[in-house]
């Protein structure tokens, strides 16, 4: 009985100090250039895998403790990482600015399709994309995933006995970034975080890799260049996860 206690007061012990290191960081995200407040920034804890965004004041929370990066990204902006001091956790709020940068818009020509009327000459004129549909999980509807020349399972096959492999750098050689992204996938505010991007910089953040190496995660699990182009963060990270997982079960 008396170990019993005394094994529960030791276990009280280290939930409390655990629970100690645990804190909240307070800020205000401010424009550079004018100090106005920036709503709906970006923040990710990198270290954390935690995100939110800030209000119409550019007011922020976020769960943090000594050491854990912030990602600040916003559309416009030039993201920065900023590191979570004592001296943060001691006096409370404080100011993030950020620079903008301009943005020049490439032009993008659209080019209609010339219907005659006549069925079997308009079926010959409209593109055909002969990509796979893969489905992806968290949302309603199906997307490209590559060619039928090979499947992914086939490339994340072949990846295991080939140290060259991308998938075997990537996924082999950063175990422990590439765990962020179930925690990634279960964070509600990061999900929709990332469903309105598509620069893939936040995902590249958290997973310590460059955005080349995200199209070759995706080019080796067999998905289209269409679908790489065009997706949002969101279905990409559900990509990359879903072949991680792939790997992981193959390399057993």
């Amino acid at each position: 009985m008396r170990l019993l206690i005394s094994f529960t007061f030791l276990f009280l012990l280290v939930f409390n100090a655990k629970a100690q290191d645990q804190d909240i960081v307070t800020g205000k995200v401010l424009n550079a250039s004018n100090d106005l407040p920036l709503e709906n920034v970006n923040i990710v804890n990198l270290n954390q895998v935690k995100g939110t965004t800030s209000n119409a004041d550019g007011d922020f929370e976020l769960a943090a403790t000594v050491n854990d990066t912030l990602y600040f990204s916003y559309l416009g902006f030039r993201t920065i990482q900023v590191r979570v001091t004592n001296d943060w956790l001691k006096y409370g709020s404080v100011k993030v600015k950020m620079t903008d940068i301009g943005i020049a818009l490439e032009e993008v020509v659209v080019r209609p399709i010339q219907l005659t009327g006549y069925l079997e000459i308009d079926a010959k004129n409209i593109p055909i994309y002969e990509n796979n549909r893969y489905s992806i999980s968290g949302l309603n509807s199906a997307y490209e995933g590559g060619g039928s020349s090979s499947s992914g399972v086939r490339k994340a096959f072949g990846a295991i006995f080939n140290p060259a492999d991308a998938l075997y750098n990537i996924f082999g050689k950063k175990p422990k970034q590439m765990k962020k992204l179930r925690q990634m996938k279960d964070d509600a505010e990061i999900r929709t975080l990332l469903q309105s991007k598509f620069d893939r910089q936040t995902l590249a953040a958290v997973l310590q890799i460059n955005e080349v190496d995200i199209e070759e995660i995706l080019a080796r699990c067999n998905y289209s260049k269409d679908f790489i182009r065009s997706a949002n963060d969101l279905q990409i990270l559900d990509a990359i996860s879903g072949c991680y997982e792939e790997y992981k079960v193959l390399k057993r």
